[in-house]
């Protein structure tokens, strides 16, 4: 079947040991409906030589009776496989390929284009490292292609690559091909990636696939083949604090207790300091306890079972971290929500929240904002429809450990699961969690906030570009402790002239007073809400351009 044949007749052993020494990447195609994206990946393993006999043969067959080139090859059908997708010539479900080269080993996934299954695509991208955006060079882009890519950089993807498909249609036309990329630039410019590389290619006809093309000789860059084998991706999950979800409690008998989890970051040795992230009570790991015997090491992405020298309680859904950088325990995180399902979110009622391993109940308390995926703009909405993308407050019945997505896919994703119905309504990507109730004691904070006399106010200047990152819309301030004030620039007005809403999360009360002059100043609606040890506020501008001043004292709203 494939590059590497002989050795597997010569050596069967030489070739399974560099199977094993080759690095993985997983990457996903997406985009908009026809932009060619089964096409393209059903290509790739032709040309690469992947295709078993048995699988060419009945692909001749099928793209005489169901194909969509005119008895032609269909490179499509080797992922569509579903009756539906043939029927229709579309993808709906995700297929997984496993394929490799000489110099990496790649998992794709096909994701279907139509907005109706926009949660088919999210799944796919859940583990991802790469994405692989195509765009129709007739069409450039397209509402589906801005919706999977911020989809894209929500669920922490950050490197991708553009490929403008069917270049052939358009006779391979370079003014419009640097056109498509000039508008994907502009567009993706607020989402964080670290690198966009555009390809020219016609993935029916195979061109800067696998080899160059003769008909882009103006065209130097990387083939799609080759980009894909020497990307680099940054992984550190091993170097971040340790963070193992419990699977399951081991107890075959009176002598042994163990917890089984996959690690989901960090290092973990025998003799390791480990916290219970869900009552603080610590102890050191005895072992690490594998089917095939005892381990000196065990990092994230391994399946383990660790033994603790002292006797706690411990159950599936808590979470075993580090002592000296453990998750936040909290009953309030604020995440990005897409919502999946047909009947539309409902604010305040209960759903089941499952995260690596616990299942809690939950419930939104608020919506902060939707984003228009053309703009990226941020609109004030009651709720989300299906496929709708934005920023929620929730609350929890007991507190649960998190980590910022950014931080850790692992412990800070989760699902929402109706009660009633079992099914999956949403997917959600952790931004930050309010801290649980302090016990009457002064924070660290609160113990320095007495240093902050005298000093000079630290001048933040606001404009629109300084809203858009991570956390688009959202300006956070809980880490200064001195003085602050504001200078107010005509983009940062503008952006709220177009209905956009901002959220300042403030250390406590003494920051509050700028933020008001400023709202007063430039008649901005201000609403405030205290939320644990913190103050939230939100400053917009409606019709009416007057200054409204509302506030709740006790954790709810903001």
């Amino acid at each position: 079947m494939a590059h590497q044949s002989e050795l597997i007749e010569k050596d069967i052993l030489a070739y399974l040991k560099s199977q094993e020494e080759k690095s993985l990447l997983r990457f996903i195609t997406c985009g908009s409906v026809d932009d060619g994206k089964s096409t393209l990946i059903g290509r790739l393993l032709w040309d690469s030589k992947m295709v078993f006999e048995d699988q060419l043969a009945a692909l001749e067959v099928d793209s005489k009776k169901v194909g969509t080139q005119g008895g032609a090859i269909d490179y499509a059908l080797l992922l569509d496989g579903l009756q539906a997708e043939r029927e229709q010539g579309i993808t709906i479900d995700v297929a997984y390929r496993f394929f490799s080269t000489d110099r990496r080993k790649f998992i794709v996934a096909d994701t279907p284009g139509h907005e109706q299954y926009t949660r088919n695509m999210v799944t796919g991208a859940s583990t991802a490292q790469v994405a692989v955006i195509l765009v129709d060079a007739r069409k450039g882009l397209l509402t589906q292609t801005r919706r999977h890519s911020y989809l894209v950089s929500l669920v922490g993807i950050r490197h991708v690559m553009l490929a403008i498909n069917k270049m052939d249609l358009i006779d391979f036309d370079r003014e419009r091909y640097e056109s498509i990329i000039r508008d994907y630039q502009e567009f993706a410019a607020p989402l964080g990636f670290a690198s966009i590389t555009a390809i020219p290619i016609s993935a029916l006809n195979g061109d800067n696939i696998i080899e160059k093309s003769a008909n882009t000789q103006w065209y130097d860059g990387p083939t799609l083949m080759n980009y894909l084998e020497t990307v680099r991706v940054e992984d550190d999950t091993q170097e971040q604090p340790f963070r193992l979800p419990v699977q399951w409690v081991n107890r075959p008998h009176l002598d042994f207790r163990g917890f089984c989890g996959t690690i989901a970051a960090g290092t973990v040795r025998p003799g390791d300091e480990v916290k219970v992230a869900s009552n603080g009570r610590t102890s050191h790991v005895a072992r690490i306890v594998t089917m095939n015997g005892d381990l000196p090491q065990a990092v994230a992405g391994q399946a383990v079972t660790l033994t603790l020298a002292d006797e706690i309680d411990i159950s599936r859904g808590d979470m075993l971290s580090a002592t000296d950088a453990p998750p936040r325990l909290s009953r309030h995180p604020e995440a990005h929500l897409v919502w999946m399902h047909d009947e539309p979110l409902q604010p305040g009622k209960v759903y089941l929240m499952k995260t690596a391993s616990a299942v809690t109940p939950s419930r939104v308390t608020r919506v902060q904002f939707a984003v228009d995926v053309n703009s990226l703009e941020q609109k004030q909405v009651p709720t989300l429809g299906l496929n709708g993308i934005g920023v929620v407050r929730l609350e929890l019945d007991r507190p649960a450990a998190f980590d910022p997505y950014l931080h850790n896919r692992e412990t800070g994703s989760f699902i929402l699961i109706d009660r009633f119905t079992n099914a999956t309504v949403a997917a959600g990507m952790v931004i930050s969690v309010a801290p649980l109730e302090s016990q009457g004691q002064p924070t660290e904070l609160d113990a320095s906030s007495t240093d902050t006399v005298g000093l000079l106010p630290r001048r933040f200047i606001l404009t629109e570009f300084s809203l858009s990152g991570a956390e688009p819309g959202v300006a956070d301030f809980t880490a200064e402790r001195g003085p602050i004030e504001f200078q107010v620039s005509e983009s940062f007005l503008d952006y709220l002239g177009k209905g956009n809403r901002i959220l300042f999360r403030l250390r406590d009360v003494g920051q509050l007073e700028p933020v008001a002059r400023m709202a007063y100043e430039h008649r901005l609606n201000f609403e405030f809400g205290r939320d644990r040890d913190r103050v939230n506020v939100l400053l917009y501008r409606d019709q009416q351009s007057s200054v409204v001043l509302s506030g709740q004292v006790d954790g709810g709203g903001l």
